[in-house]
């Protein structure tokens, strides 16, 4: 069994629906992203993308990479001889994101590969950097598909999740479970046509393992020098680890 939110359904099913929630919502995706952030996942993932110290020439996968945003700048960071791969199950998403790598003119440096999360289509060791952003909590099996990402790592190679989580003050927790769960679905059905979706995204967050508890998960799929950094009270976090050498 396996969670979709708050519902508890097979294992089997997740997978599809998250499928479905990805299709409905993808030609809005980033609309939406925007307007629910209010803004704040543009500095959230330049963040994130500058803590990993990409370098000219490295080779980069972005899993579960949506419409680019990871991408474009891990691809401008990564140079002319660099190259990301941006990986997604699904392909309206895939979609989406190739006008985006076109306008950014890093059409030479980003490839896109449709592909399951946690059965990785590429060889042990080929990767200098494996990054997630919002898109690990919804693998049916988390811990499978970071294991994946420590495989396709070179020894000595970075990881980079970039997650939501919960506010770290409890007064700010009340207003932000009221936003969630009142507000983000409501402009969910009237912005991009779908409750459903935006009810889904906080109970998804709800059920996501803390900062503490991912960092755990990711020591014992074989990461070492984890660590997290929390933004914005903790509503994003940006975790990071290394490939043992």
């Amino acid at each position: 069994m396996s969670f979709l939110g708050f519902r508890r359904i097979p294992a089997g099913e997740k997978g599809r629906r998250v499928l479905r929630h990805f299709n409905a919502i993808a030609g809005k995706y980033d609309f939406m992203n925007t307007i629910l952030s209010f803004g704040l996942h543009y500095p959230w993932k330049r963040w994130a993308v500058e803590t990993l110290g990409l370098k000219p020439g490295d080779r980069v996968i972005d899993v579960c990479g949506g419409t680019a945003d990871l991408s474009i700048l891990a691809g401008r960071l990564a140079g002319e001889r660099g190259r990301v791969f941006l990986y997604d199950i699904n392909r309206s998403m895939l979609e989406g994101a190739r006008p985006k790598v076109s306008r950014a003119f890093l059409n030479d440096r980003v490839r896109y590969v449709q592909g399951n999360a946690e059965q990785i289509s590429f060889p042990q060791g080929l990767f200098d950097a494996a990054l997630a952003g919002f898109g690990i909590r919804n693998l049916t099996h988390m811990e499978r598909g970071l294991a994946e990402m420590h495989r396709v790592l070179k020894p000595g190679g970075k990881f980079l999740c970039l997650e939501f989580s919960l506010p770290t003050f409890p007064w700010f927790r009340s207003l932000y479970d009221f936003y969630s769960f009142h507000l983000m679905p409501l402009a969910g059905k009237l912005l991009a046509g779908t409750r459903e979706a935006y009810l889904y995204l906080p109970e998804s967050i709800r059920k996501f393992p803390p900062p503490e508890e991912l960092s755990r998960i990711l020591r014992e799929v074989g990461f070492t020098r984890v660590a997290y950094r929390r933004l914005t009270n903790g509503i994003a976090v940006i975790y990071t680890g290394v490939k043992r050498t």
